[in-house]
């Protein structure tokens, strides 16, 4: 009996260490008055850890060690797993009545992204939704993402769907905590933006790497999102930490220019805005401080008296003087198209055999 003790583990079923102590007294014929006699307690208190209502102290488990021949860690480690069980079975309790809150989240677009595992039980998936966001109950996840105080509801874009930009924004904190990176450094992440401007003519995967890579060398994590249905988002910036910056790209409409514009646009808020704001970058999402970002990334990528002296040109809307002032340029040309587009002064159905799709899987934990 003693022997078989040590290995007594059952986590789906854990039985009260009382009842293990009352087995163990039976086996070696003790009362429990004996027992008490031995170990310095009241019968009294005997009874009650037999019957569940008083725990197995440490130095409880230390008396039991020498009067029963049984290791102390053993009692400790059954009063914790019984413990245990008692707190995830209330839990359990607990979840069932959030069952409904499921229908509010994502739940589908989190599970085809791979960012959860599916559960046919509704209480583990409840649990699965809530250990992704890192919350106890939808409560706090109210507290974090939706309260007056939180800071994702000062952006407007935030606002219109936050279940499921929560859920892309967060997914986008689980990868940025997977990175390394240097304190932010203002001036190298200056030289870093003319780095990646020139790997714009690269291929994505190298893009990808090296951007990460000198990002990460300047206290940027830059990470890249799979969109998902109900989050329009292109891209955001926020930061993690006094001295870590977070820059999450989505590759929503996948095609290169939305990509580097996106980048560079969430590049101007980290130098341009304050360290407590949070930028999401959605489609038709006016503001101030949106608009600057947009004229950061726009002139970053071509000076404005370059682009002015190319656009003067009647012959700008063909392929080869396209190619010819990206190539000025060191940049894409899909840049250059996209920027054509935007601007009204080419059809969006115009030089598209110029932009590349990018299709970059999402990396993180």
């Amino acid at each position: 009996m003693i022997e078989q003790l040590g290995n007594e583990f059952n986590p789906d079923t854990v039985t009260p260490p009382g009842e293990t102590l009352q087995e163990l007294l039976e086996t070696l014929g003790m009362t429990k008055a004996q027992l008490a006699l031995r170990i310095g307690k009241t019968p009294k208190t005997i009874g009650e850890i037999i019957n569940h209502c008083a725990p197995i102290t440490p130095d409880t488990a230390v008396a039991l060690e020498k009067a029963l021949r049984t290791p102390a860690s053993f009692w400790n480690n059954r009063e914790r797993r019984y413990r245990e069980s008692l707190a995830r079975m209330a839990e359990k309790e607990r979840m069932k009545q959030e069952i409904g809150w499921l229908r509010t989240m994502p739940v589908r677009a989190m599970i085809k992204a791979g960012w959860i595992e599916e559960f046919k039980d509704k209480v583990e998936q409840v649990s699965a939704v809530l250990q992704f966001f890192g919350v106890l109950s939808p409560k706090q996840w109210e507290e974090i993402w939706l309260s007056p105080r939180a800071a994702y509801r000062a952006s407007k874009a935030f606002a219109c769907r936050p279940e499921a930009c929560s859920a892309w924004l967060r997914r986008g904190e689980l990868q940025a905590q997977e990175i390394e990176s240097e304190r932010f450094d203002r001036a190298r992440f200056l030289k870093v933006l003319g780095q990646v401007r020139a790997l714009t003519r690269t291929n994505p995967e190298q893009f990808r790497v090296e951007t990460v890579r000198s990002c990460a060398g300047a206290g940027v994590a830059l990470v890249f999102t799979a969109p998902i249905t109900g989050a329009p988002v292109y891209g955001a910036t926020r930061w993690m930490t006094s001295q870590k910056a977070l820059i999450q790209l989505s590759l929503r409409g996948k095609f290169e220019d939305l990509l580097w514009f996106t980048f560079f646009h969430e590049a101007g808020h980290l130098l341009m805005h304050n360290k407590t704001g949070i930028f999401i970058k959605m489609k038709d999402c006016p503001d101030d401080r949106e608009a600057e970002a947009d004229e950061f990334a726009r002139d970053f990528l071509i000076p404005p008296r370059a682009w002015l002296r190319f656009i003067e040109s009647d012959r700008y809307r063909a392929e080869t003087r396209v190619r010819a002032f990206a190539k000025e340029m060191a940049i894409s040309p899909a840049i250059v198209v996209g920027r054509l587009q935007h601007e009204g002064l080419l059809p969006h159905t115009h030089l598209n055999g110029l932009r590349r799709r990018f299709e970059f899987a999402d990396a993180g934990p």
